[in-house]
């Protein structure tokens, strides 16, 4: 008998706090979505690497969380996220976490023994041959060879998925664990076959997973927006609805399991073709934004002006001085273009207005500045190394600051996605 277990509520929404100071005013963005009609949990995410750089501890997100719910009489669901965790990552996430994110990227493209594949295709000769799977933009036509591959690409990474996910359920219960499993940290987006595989795969290692989160075609730029063929995401976006939705009948996953995507923040051009597909199909969704939390504080910052202005713009004099250093870790989901970032005099000439319409993100204002922005967001070390400086300015400049969290989540990401009126503060789409 499978064991009684939490699930994840249809739509769902990750959020980063990296300093621990404004999970009331994100979730209080939440709560006026719900007084708008729709719901969706909030669910706070910090990954090791993050907590590392900064010296935090998974506790200090969740007693955040707890003190948000507290403060504001929040009733309904959420969750705190151990964000892209290893086995040898995991551990001190446990008692304060209830969402997993399972990272096997390590593992995928390893290939798995030929008795692991052979015993698999043994176990599903259903995925040889054509099959016709509801609403797939065309039916799976697919050879042993094809399988074969697949197999040999994807078994040990969900072995190493399930090797996990009995760790964490060994020391939490099973009945206590929300479970993610993450694939998009791979070269190619997966074929519809593949993820099907993939889902097969898991269900026999037992995973109860709730979410899966496939590579999709297009460059997932931290903070930035989406840079890709719109059409090409449309179609795999909703192919994997519909394959998701096949193998929760075929194979009986958890009826709630869902699509997760790791935007890496601030992707408004994909949202009004998920928020399509949603309404098309009636599936929900996780959406994982990256730490962009902060760059709202620098944007509050710079809009009180005085020493919380002085501060972003040292910030920014700093970040430009050791850029290869800050980049370094996220070389892969940045594109910065050095020529075009302007230099620390010339940043330290703007006013505040200035220089919070450079980070904040509305690409209709002529003076938003993608490589600031970008640049700022993997800074974030200087806010940590600023210590009580920094932490005290956010306490007094409490207000500016949540609105400008609050604003930006429900704006530019809640009304496009979730809502019919049109978003209040984003650009045109690019084009399709």
């Amino acid at each position: 008998m499978i064991p009684a277990m939490p699930t994840l509520s249809k739509f769902s929404f990750g959020v980063g706090d990296r300093f621990a100071h404004q999970a009331k005013a994100q979730l209080a963005a939440f709560q006026r979505l719900q007084r708008a009609g729709i719901t969706v949990a909030p669910v706070w995410n910090k990954s090791n690497r993050e907590h590392s750089f900064i010296g935090s501890h998974p506790d200090s997100v969740r007693a955040a969380a707890v003190a948000a719910v507290a403060a504001l009489g929040y009733e309904g669901a959420w969750h705190t996220d151990a964000d892209h965790i290893r086995l040898e990552t995991v551990d001190r996430f446990i008692p304060s976490c209830d969402f997993f994110t399972i990272d096997v990227a390590e593992a995928i493209g390893k290939p798995a023994p030929k008795e692991q594949v052979d015993a698999f295709i043994a176990r599903h000769p259903e995925l040889i041959g054509r099959q016709e799977i509801a609403k797939l933009s065309k039916p799976l036509v697919t050879t042993r060879a094809d399988v074969e591959s697949a197999a040999a690409k994807y078994l040990l990474a969900t072995a190493e998925a399930a090797r996990i996910y009995r760790h964490i359920c060994d020391k939490k219960g099973e009945a206590n664990v929300l479970a993610e499993v993450s694939m998009d940290e791979t070269d190619l987006p997966q074929t519809p076959p593949e993820l099907l595989i993939i889902l097969a795969a898991l269900a026999d290692e037992k995973v109860r997973v709730q979410t899966i989160a496939p590579k999709f075609t297009g460059r997932f730029n931290k903070g930035v927006d989406y840079v890709g063929d719109l059409v090409a995401f449309e179609r795999e976006f909703n192919d994997d609805l519909a394959v998701i939705a096949h193998a929760v009948a075929k194979y009986d996953l958890p009826p709630s399991l869902k699509l997760s995507l790791h935007s890496g923040s601030d992707k408004f051009s994909l949202y009004p073709i998920i928020q399509r597909a949603l309404k098309a199909t009636g599936a929900g969704i996780h959406i994982k934004t990256a730490g962009t939390n902060w760059l709202e504080e620098l944007v509050g910052l710079s809009e009180a002006g005085g020493e919380g202005l002085a501060l972003v713009k040292s910030f920014y004099a700093d970040a430009l001085a050791k850029i290869d250093e800050f980049c370094a870790p996220y070389a892969t989901v940045i594109d910065i273009d050095k020529a075009k970032l302007p230099s620390a005099a010339t940043v330290n000439g703007w006013s505040g207005p200035r220089l919070a319409s450079a980070i904040r993100h509305i690409q209709s204002n002529p003076d938003f500045d993608a490589n600031v922005r970008q640049l700022l967001h993997v800074s974030f070390k200087l806010a940590a190394k600023a210590g009580d400086k920094y932490l005290n300015l956010l306490k007094a400049n409490e207000a500016i600051i949540a609105k400008n969290v609050g604003d930006n989540l429900y704006d530019r990401h809640f009304a496009p996605l979730f809502l019919a009126e049109p978003c209040l503060a984003v650009a045109a789409p690019a084009k399709r």
